[in-house]
């Protein structure tokens, strides 16, 4: 059974350390471009936004999601030992791609893209993994990744965690266990991007436009989460402790 007791964490008084965990606050603080900006201007909540779906799309939704986690999971090492990485404007024009490929048939070709854009984002954060030192073949680090999708979306919902917080429990029964666990979560983010999609005041900014927004946005958000784990690594200071400081950090941005 999990310890019931709240953890203690040690205080963070070192300047320099102090002055990382700054830097990565501003960088996920300007994470957002003008597109993700946009969304979060429009002041709507997940479940508002997810309600301009067209009926039954939900479950379908859902599904997608569900199907995309479990193809990254099985892909994402198999595709970095056959192409190698790329860089963040290679990743982006290909998630752009694909998106403009999916928003050419409508809001269907879009859900059917849905899988492959969640498998080229996790490969995306795999490389920056790699770039932080990690090894992107571990399943701890594809774990990671989960956490950096569950953390935040275009429009933040107050009970969403933060990057850099807790491990993530596996269950019982397993990566699949875990996936179905954070799909709803993602679910929701994808959902709303579908939604923004069809939604006829930011339609123009479909397709390719939303992938490559979100491309880059979560590239920023996987090197802060991957840099504050990367501190934690390298100053023995217990992950959750610098994540605290980065909330606050953001809090002052």
């Amino acid at each position: 059974m999990p310890d019931p007791r709240p953890l203690i964490l040690p205080p963070i008084t070192d300047p320099g350390i102090l002055a990382q965990v700054e830097r990565l606050a501003r960088r996920q603080a300007e994470a957002a471009g003008p597109v993700m900006k946009t969304l979060g201007r429009l002041g709507l909540s997940g479940e508002r936004l997810l309600a301009r779906l067209p009926a039954g799309w939900r479950a379908q939704l859902d599904w997608a999601t569900r199907a995309g986690l479990s193809r990254a999971f099985s892909a994402a090492g198999t595709s970095r030992r056959i192409l190698r990485p790329r860089g963040d404007w290679f990743n982006r024009l290909g998630l752009a791609a694909t998106g403009a490929a999916g928003g050419a048939a409508g809001l269907a070709g879009a859900l059917a893209e849905l899988p492959v854009m969640i498998s080229l984002l996790l490969r995306a954060m795999l490389e920056i993994a790699e770039e932080h030192g990690f090894e992107p073949e571990d399943e701890a680090v594809r774990l990671e990744c989960l956490r950096i999708f569950a953390a935040a979306g275009p429009v933040p919902e107050e009970t969403e965690p933060g990057l850099g917080t807790a491990r993530l429990p596996i269950a019982g029964s397993g990566i699949q266990g875990l996936i179905g666990t954070m799909a709803p979560r993602l679910s929701m983010v994808m959902g709303q991007k579908l939604a923004v999609q069809s939604a006829p005041v930011i339609g123009a900014l479909a397709g390719a436009s939303l992938n490559y927004a979100f491309t880059r946005y979560y590239q920023e958000l996987a090197r802060v989460h991957f840099g504050l784990l990367r501190l934690a690594r390298e100053t023995g200071l217990p992950r959750e402790a610098l994540a605290e400081a980065l909330q606050l950090a953001l809090r002052r941005a």
